[in-house]
Order: structure tokens, then sequence, then C-alpha cells
């Protein structure tokens, strides 16, 4: 069983950066794909950004392109998401996911999922 663990969210001001950690258990990380997402209060999920198996494919949307980056480190099992200089606007849940390639995780399907961390940045 696949299971994935969110940390790294906090409350912050604007303007501040956080660095997002997404471990996984199992013994098959190397080979999948891994995304962040984030949901708004009120607001459906949304994609912020994936990266393929070996790290050196990456995809974002617009919103986020250039301020938050993402990287895995495969002997660790674990993917970050670099935030920043956020915004008020990027408070929301995030969470990761994992599949076996980028392609659903950019169309926001994912075949594991973590359970989220908060992040919250205020004006």
């Amino acid at each position: 069983q696949v299971r994935l663990v969110e940390s790294g969210g906090g409350l912050v001001q604007a303007g501040d950066a956080l660095r997002l950690s997404c471990s996984r258990s199992g013994n098959t990380f190397s080979s999948m794909a891994m995304g962040w997402f984030r949901q708004a209060p009120g607001k459906d999920r949304g994609f912020v950004a994936a990266i393929g198996w070996g790290g050196g494919t990456t995809y974002y949307p617009d919103s986020v392109k250039g301020r938050f980056p993402v990287s895995r480190d495969n002997a660790k099992n674990t993917v970050y998401l670099q935030m920043n200089s956020l915004q008020p606007e990027d408070t929301a849940v995030y969470y990761c996911a994992a599949a076996a390639t980028v392609e659903p995780l950019r169309r926001l399907r994912g075949d594991y999922w973590g359970q989220g961390t908060q992040v919250t940045v205020s004006s």
C-alpha cells in the first residue's frame, strides 16, 4: 500500500517562502511521477506542479511558474515544493499525489493522494 504524507505547511506573511515535503512509503517511488495540487476554501482543486520519475521533467501552470519549483530526492522517497514570494491567494490546502506518468497528474488525476497540509498566507 502506498502512503503519501505532506509536511511543511504553516502560517506565513506575504512575500515569505515555504518548502513543502511529500514523503512516500513503498519501494516504487523512483518509478512514479509526482504532483502537487491545492484547494482553497470554496474552490476546486487545482494543479500546481508535476515532476517525472527521473526529476528531469517538470510542469507548472502559469499561475505559479517561476515561483514554485518542484524537485525530488528518490533516495529519500521525497518530493519537494519550494514556494517563494507567497501571496494571500496562495492560501490553500496543498496535496501531493503519485501516478505512473505526469500526464494524468496534469489532469488532476493521481493514483495515490496524501492528506494535505495547510498553507495560510497573511497580507
